[in-house]
């Protein structure tokens, strides 16, 4: 079956790319019905606009107060009957309003392998560590900052004499392949939380 997406992004909308061209390509059953933006300069705006999605921006003035920011973009993204909530490149929590009414419907991709270097520097964290791996996971949301139930991790093994930028280029090859696909076991409703809640993929 085809299931409803919001994305939620911050930046470039890299990922938010990926998922459209795997959606237009027949290989993802997904629809976009909204693209929600924390930054009215995100270029991923621009890149949601280029394809017809239905975007939503809200100002700094609103943010200011995240629950009712969240209250707002919840309300919207019922008001598209979205069924997944999918976090690329979002650089704020979601809170109750949107984690209650999408309960492990959340889907947020962190660029290193959970629980190591949470946060939203994880990649410079993880090269300034000196990890010999590292890698990208893909998990739901829950109300704690990069925690909640890990749905697919795929590592990366770190090359002698990389720098921090050919690190985070192939961090997000990998995120651009996963993410789609992650989002495909969704579709396929082959992704379930267990009662201690870890994840099975059937």
């Amino acid at each position: 079956m085809s299931i409803k997406l919001g994305v939620l992004l911050s930046g470039s909308g890299t990922n938010l790319q990926a998922i459209i061209d795997r959606i237009e390509e027949g290989t993802l059953d997904a629809t976009i019905e909204l693209v929600v933006s924390s930054r009215p300069s995100a270029f991923g705006l621009k890149r949601a606009e280029k394809h017809g999605l239905q975007t939503l921006t809200l100002s700094k003035e609103v943010y200011a107060d995240p629950l009712l920011a969240d209250e707002i973009i919840a309300a919207e993204l019922k008001k598209y009957q979205v069924d997944y909530v999918i976090m690329a490149g979002y650089m704020r929590m979601v809170h109750d309003p949107i984690l209650a009414a999408y309960p492990n419907r959340v889907v947020n991709l962190h660029p290193a392998l959970l629980p190591s270097f949470k946060g939203a520097h994880a990649i410079q964290d993880a090269y300034d560590y000196g990890v010999k791996v590292t890698g990208v996971t893909v998990h739901f949301a829950d109300e704690k900052y990069d925690c909640g139930p890990i749905i697919a991790q795929q590592a990366l093994v770190v090359q002698e004499g990389w720098t921090v930028d050919e690190l985070e280029e192939h961090i997000h090859q990998i995120e651009h392949v996963l993410y789609p696909n992650t989002i495909q076991l969704l579709s396929e409703g082959r992704v379930h939380v267990r009662k201690n809640g870890t994840v099975c993929v059937d």
